[in-house]
């Protein structure tokens, strides 16, 4: 996975200046569905556990970022793209007896994407859609009183699919929605579910081409 993001790097930054009004940079705003089965299970069942209080906060929001190259086929209507972004998902966090106890888990991946883009020119909408791989890392930090803090850890490579539209206001500006679907993106440790990003996403876009 590490030499194939490296690999697209270097396709979309030593592409011929030429073709540098295909470049462009994305902000995406959204949510997606967030299942932390365990953390929840605990929460549920906290007073079955011992606990005498419980408190539960799920991130469902993402924010991104995406670098894109973007391929004139036959004609300047029908494009191909690679992009490669940032996503970052809200945390989910557990908080036990008052914070005598607490669990964050943080989540970040690097969705890779090619797509085909309908490109329909300024003033008009355009579509696209694609699908690619995802390197997903999931962080789960512990605080235990009298114990201290212990973070664990796992990453997990799967795939995904995503359609959407923009519509484009000028050459520089473009502003739309996708849709993206994570398939299998459950991390697991120990037969503890860290963190389950599997299904559907959707967002606002803002992309800025050059």
């Amino acid at each position: 996975m590490k030499k194939l993001v490296i690999a697209v790097f270097a396709v979309l930054f030593i592409a011929p200046a030429a073709l540098a009004d295909n470049w462009g940079l994305g902000l995406r705003l959204g949510a997606a569905e967030n299942d932390p089965k365990d953390m929840k299970d605990v929460y549920d069942n906290a007073f079955m556990y011992g606990y005498s209080q419980a408190e539960m906060d799920k991130g469902y929001g993402v924010f991104s970022l995406e670098g894109l190259y973007e391929w004139d086929l036959s004609d300047e209507a029908n494009k191909i793209g690679v992009k490669l972004g940032v996503d970052i998902y809200g945390d989910n966090e557990l908080k036990l007896d008052w914070e005598s106890e607490k669990y964050t888990e943080t989540t970040y991946a690097f969705p890779l994407t090619a797509y085909y883009k309908r490109d329909n020119g300024i003033k008009n909408w355009s579509w696209f859609a694609g699908a690619g791989l995802t390197l997903l890392k999931t962080e789960l930090e512990s605080k235990i009183a009298g114990w201290g803090k212990e973070t664990t850890s796992k990453s997990k490579v799967f795939p995904h699919i995503t359609a959407g539209a923009e519509y484009r206001f000028s050459k520089l500006f473009a502003l739309g929605f996708d849709v993206k679907y994570n398939i299998a993106a459950k991390v697991k440790k120990n037969d503890t579910v860290m963190s389950d990003r599997s299904g559907f996403g959707a967002a606002i876009t803002g992309r800025f081409y050059f």
